[in-house]
């Protein structure tokens, strides 16, 4: 027993988790999973074709779509083995190293998710609060160096958790909550003192996702106040129409996330069922639900994508 305890993991793999009482209809689960990911992969990658290949469409509402559709296409690829391999083969094992790959990609992702959505925020800021100034303000070399800055935060902040994690001995039970790995699932089944990992997992959801929701809220209290102070009722509707997309987008996101985040931090007596539905909502609903809110509410980018398929 001396023996197992000296040694930094007692465990050489966890064991992920589908639906609990669910494991005989497994292969019927399967299926809308699948269906999830390929309209998740083919919607985004539709979009990615799109915008890349019409040069009308190259411009800063429309590439920040595209980079947002990068990162869902991210977000999917990251979850898909894992769900797939638990619903469709019964494969619940997962290597340590290969938990802590997934779980840097996942949290990788998620904030460049939310990066992503402040700078949508941004856009839609400019194009109605200062319109004449859009063209000079949103270009796109800025564009980029912003998407720039955004990537280096998210690896100086994500980048250490696995290093982190690898320090620790594992001598609880092995099994997770969920069919991928998060690191608010992973360091709970720690035996070692947590504190200092746990301080700066919650001050990296603060700085990033919290702070970029604020801005992204500051940024709608301003569109509404300018809109306010538009004369025509028309015009108020028309400018506010051009954010329902990115509202939407937000909603899917932010509201799965948070919910989550007090769910693993604070809700130990809440349902499990109901913590799987909503891991699998924040992780997979956006990348699904995004490239068809777009193409719904964007007339230009709708008439690219019909004429393309009409061709």
């Amino acid at each position: 027993m001396s023996s197992v305890n000296n040694t930094k993991f007692n465990f050489a793999m966890f064991l992920l988790t589908g639906i609990p009482g669910q494991e005989d209809i497994h292969l019927w689960i399967s299926i809308p999973f699948c269906l999830i990911y390929v309209i998740s992969i083919v919607g985004n990658s539709v979009i990615l074709f799109i915008i890349k290949t019409d040069p009308s469409l190259h411009e800063p509402m429309y590439i920040l779509l595209s980079m947002l559709a990068v990162t869902d296409l991210g977000l999917s690829i990251a979850t898909m083995p894992t769900i797939l391999g638990i619903y469709l083969f019964n494969s619940r094992e997962i290597s340590l190293d290969a938990c802590f790959a997934q779980l840097f990609f996942i949290h990788s992702f998620s904030l460049t998710e939310s990066s992503m959505l402040l700078l949508m925020a941004f856009d839609r800021f400019v194009a109605i609060c200062n319109p004449l100034r859009y063209a000079s303000i949103l270009t796109l070399p800025k564009i980029a160096k912003m998407g720039l800055v955004f990537v280096l935060r998210w690896m100086a902040l994500i980048f250490p958790l696995p290093f982190l994690l690898k320090q620790f001995r594992y001598c609880r039970a092995n099994v997770l909550s969920h069919s991928y790995c998060l690191h608010q699932e992973v360091v709970k089944l720690a035996c070692s003192n947590i504190t200092v990992n746990s301080i700066y997992s919650l001050s990296v959801k603060l700085s990033t996702v919290g702070l970029d929701l604020l801005l992204i809220f500051l940024s709608y209290v301003m569109i509404i106040k300018t809109v306010l102070s538009v004369a025509s009722p028309m015009d108020c509707l028309r400018a506010l129409n051009t954010c329902v997309s990115h509202l939407c987008a937000v909603l899917l996101f932010f509201t799965p996330e948070i919910g989550l985040a007090v769910i693993h931090r604070y809700g130990y007596s809440s349902s499990h069922l109901l913590q799987i539905l909503l891991g699998y909502v924040y992780l997979l609903v956006p990348p699904l639900l995004n490239p068809i809110v777009y193409s719904v509410k964007s007339k230009h980018l709708r008439a690219r994508i019909i004429r393309v398929f009409i061709k």
